[in-house]
């Protein structure tokens, strides 16, 4: 489950809408919307101690038992999938997916991860979501909902164990959104798939609309890079210098690290 810091603001108008959309990339006064909303942040509905008003975004992560994916390639799969989905039309008022989209937002847009291999993985592909690949290592977020009404295709399926080993995938390529994690921080697989997840939400909520058409039209292409503790003491200052086009994501704390750690800066040079 990850936290981030959020931009308050109003609450963008919802356009009026014709037919239902029936998927993929939203355009004109949807994705007007589906920006404006990121950048609004959470409206603060949830109460954690009212476990009925608490909602999350299910992720899996296909981890077949025989060969396991590289750990980076799989955290971009997830990046892009959890992008695609919160650029997608059916989130936008008029989809089918805009009322329990936009509840989500408006608590605390928690993530929760899974894993799943064989026909949990098939079974996975049946219930609503976007699903991306990256070098033939899969993941898909799934619509949010409330965090005790989880699709049972998705509830039965494990949250913590196999984790997977870092890797060393080069520099990232040129002119390439790229979401950075705390290496320091050592998180697990699970942990580090739920804080991309939410550094590109924060990444898109910092774009402007023009750039973020052209990245859209490009199929939404990242990177996901650990950084070392002196790329990380870098980022960290271009945070608080409030750099343009640098977001970061600070963790509630209920898994794993501390509460107010930042975890993971994405940047933006494009």
């Amino acid at each position: 489950m990850t936290e981030g810091p959020q931009v308050e603001g109003p609450r963008p108008e919802e356009p009026p809408t014709d037919a239902p959309p029936a998927g993929g990339p939203a355009t004109g006064a949807a994705l007007d919307w589906c920006h404006a909303r990121l950048r609004a942040g959470s409206a603060g509905t949830e109460d954690p101690d009212d476990r009925g008003t608490v909602r999350s975004m299910p992720i899996v992560l296909h981890l077949p038992k025989a060969d396991l994916p590289g750990r980076t390639p799989l955290l971009e799969a997830v990046a892009g999938a959890v992008a695609a989905l919160c650029l997608d039309e059916r989130v936008a008022p008029g989809g089918r997916w805009h009322e329990a989209y936009s509840a989500w937002l408006d608590a605390r847009m928690r993530k929760i991860a899974r894993r799943a291999r064989g026909a949990q993985w098939r079974t996975a592909l049946e219930v609503d979501g976007v699903t991306r690949e990256v070098d033939g290592c899969a993941a898909r977020a799934f619509v949010p909902g409330p965090v005790d009404e989880v699709d049972p295709r998705l509830g039965r399926l494990q949250i913590g164990g196999t984790d997977l080993e870092r890797d060393d995938p080069g520099p990232p390529p040129p002119g390439v959104p790229v979401v950075w994690v705390d290496g320091a921080l050592e998180m697990s697989v699970g942990k580090a798939a739920a804080q991309v997840g939410h550094g590109v939400m924060v990444l898109i909520a910092e774009m402007d609309r023009d750039r973020l058409e052209r990245w859209i039209d490009g199929g939404l292409p990242l990177a996901v890079r650990e950084a070392d503790p002196a790329r990380w003491r870098d980022l960290s200052a271009a945070v608080s210098a409030r750099a343009p086009g640098v977001a970061a994501v600070v963790d509630a704390g209920y898994t794993e690290v501390a509460p107010g750690s930042l975890t993971v800066i994405a940047v933006d040079e494009g």
